[in-house]
């Protein structure tokens, strides 16, 4: 959810980063030490047993790779394998409030991020001295990229740039969090309006390849503020929608990482449950609730979100 918040930068400087191998069936609580940097892109390392490169910081010396996940299923929590515990490179694509936020809470995680605006990656510096993320041209966002977000606004899809995706790794997922807002900012989208498609679905058309609808209801300052350990009473739920079961499944585990609960809101022809102005839309609640609200959401659209 598009919101104008401003995060104010922290004065503290973060340790300088240590990098170390670490592999992903590492045995949970190993401790593991120094033994180099990983050199190489993704695509020549083991995909099974590939040896990531990461961040250590203070207090995680003792921490191992827990290769286990959750898996999908409408309205509960996942138990199946997935990647869970795994680190991955990421590539962000639109560094505004959505972008800003996940950067900041993946390279906190250890995930290596790159990411990219409209403006260059020169208008990123204190983005990347705040957070160690890489700063890249938009082009350059999804190079060897395990999961993508693409956080632009929905107007501005058509525009990426052709290939984008081409040197992305092997099956890699793409995350949309956008939001077709007609009247406020994109005008009228003839895809949605007169073809009946979903906004992910016609996202996903333009981006020729498939995606898994999630944070578009979220607030971004919740993404630095509300996350809570697994179990917590508090925990927020956030819908999840796409029909690549693999693909979702990892966002799944990515998005629990971060500190929320996910419900599956089913394919993308189904996604419309959790577009603007539908119950779960900006709701700040557990699985119970969001699940509730998607089954009481209704396929047509608000006249205040037509063009």
């Amino acid at each position: 959810m598009e919101t104008i918040l401003r995060v104010a930068r922290s004065d503290r400087r973060r340790p300088a980063p240590v990098r170390f191998a670490e592999c992903e069936k590492w045995p949970k609580g190993h401790t593991f030490g120094r033994i180099g940097p990983v050199r190489g892109p993704p695509a020549h390392r083991p995909a099974l047993v590939r040896r990531r490169e990461r961040i250590a910081r203070p207090g995680d010396d003792h921490r191992g790779a827990e290769c286990g996940a959750r898996g999908g299923g409408w309205g509960g929590r996942d138990t199946e394998p997935g990647r869970a515990g795994e680190l991955m490179k990421i590539g962000i694509i639109g560094a505004g409030n959505i972008g800003g936020n996940l950067t900041r809470r993946l390279t906190a995680l250890g995930h290596e991020v790159s990411v990219a605006n409209s403006r260059g990656p020169e208008t990123l510096a204190a983005l990347a001295e705040e957070t160690g993320a890489t700063p890249v041209t938009v082009a350059r966002a999804a190079r060897g990229a395990e999961i993508v977000v693409v956080t632009i606004p929905f107007k501005k899809v058509p525009d990426l740039p052709a290939g984008l995706f081409d040197e992305a790794a092997e099956g890699f997922a793409v995350i949309d969090t956008g939001n077709y807002y007609p009247r406020e900012r994109d005008g009228r989208i003839a895809g949605v309006e007169d073809e009946g498609l979903t906004e992910s679905r016609w996202t996903e058309r333009h981006l020729g390849h498939p995606v898994v609808k999630a944070f578009n209801g979220t607030y971004a300052q919740d993404i630095l503020d509300r996350h809570r350990p697994a179990g917590a009473a508090d925990r927020m739920a956030l819908p999840v929608a796409g029909d690549d079961a693999v693909a979702k499944k990892t966002v799944r585990a990515l998005i629990e990482e971060l500190g929320f609960d996910t419900v599956d809101a089913g394919g993308l022809d189904e996604s419309w449950r959790q577009q603007p102005n539908t119950p779960v839309y900006g709701l700040r609640e557990g699985v119970d609730a969001v699940t509730k609200a998607l089954a009481e959401a209704s396929p047509t659209r608000p006249e205040a979100f037509r063009g």
